[in-house]
């Protein structure tokens, strides 16, 4: 029986130690029975920031909105040619409409001021108020802001142009609407030409005249083909400034008018025995 004993013993000591080996060499083990070769690798992690223009467009956008998004990124691109130059180097006048903004200041700000005829307009703790006749928005603002120094510390004043009404200029001829008439933005002769209707059919378009007064008195013309730039052929350079007036002389078309007008008075006058103009 003992030997009996110690063969059971050892048999089982046996399957102990072969169970403990196998258990070891087990595919599931992270630790041990994984050749190096199999070791899995570590993916890159992606790198999900975006720059500012690189941002995705969200599903749901409507494509109108997103017209409308990509036109404000280029809105400054836009407007820099045509208008700032204009109202940067605005010479004030009467009906001109600015406001003036100081800094952390409201009791010293205004809002909307109308330029009156003297040019003067008043502002509190300045005495007369400022002359701004002829003067640009930054000038303006550099007047203000030395008569605040005295009583505010590091004052910063801006003054912006509200409304462009001093600027006036004139177009008369063979054109759809002739008169007087405001220039709020820079304006080329063409489209002072567009908002004023339109050149007639009488018109002609290639001898357009602007009437320019110079600083000795005299008045410049300065020729307009319009024709020419309606077609590409001419560049539409020609901005113009406060007072000019534009021409529109008529063409073929008007002088064959006037002499058959001219001849139906005659007519009319030989008919009636009434006296010959």
């Amino acid at each position: 029986m003992k030997k009996h004993d110690k063969r059971m013993t050892l048999a089982m000591a046996t399957m102990l130690a072969l169970g403990t080996i196998a258990f070891g060499q087990s595919p599931g083990d992270p630790q041990k029975g994984q050749p190096a070769s199999q070791d899995k690798k570590q993916k890159p992690v992606p790198n999900d920031r975006l720059e500012p223009d690189d941002k995705p467009r969200p599903s749901d956008m409507p494509d109108d909105v997103m017209a409308n998004r990509q036109e404000r990124v280029s809105e400054e691109e836009a407007v820099n040619p045509y208008y700032n130059n204009f109202f940067t180097t605005y010479r004030l006048g009467p009906e001109d409409v600015i406001s003036v903004d100081v800094f952390n200041q409201e009791r010293y700000s205004r809002k909307d001021i109308i330029v009156p005829p003297s040019g003067r307009v008043s502002l509190s703790l300045i005495p007369g108020g400022v002359f701004v006749n002829g003067k640009t928005v930054e000038e303006v603002a550099a007047l203000i802001t030395k008569a605040y120094d005295e009583y505010i510390i590091d004052p910063q004043v801006t003054v912006s142009l509200e409304k462009a009404s001093s600027y006036r200029y004139s177009i008369i001829g063979d054109i759809a609407h002739p008169g007087i008439r405001l220039m709020s933005h820079r304006m080329t002769v063409t489209e002072a030409i567009a908002e004023a209707g339109g050149v007639l059919g009488t018109g002609d378009r290639s001898k357009i005249v602007v009437l320019r007064r110079q600083p000795d008195g005299h008045l410049a013309q300065l020729p307009v083909n319009v024709s020419a730039i309606y077609k590409g052929r001419a560049p539409d350079t020609l901005y113009l400034v406060p007072g000019d007036q534009i021409i529109v002389p008529g063409n073929k078309l008007k002088k064959i008018q006037q002499i058959l007008g001219f001849a139906n008075v005659l007519s009319f006058a030989r008919v009636f025995g009434l006296p010959m103009p």
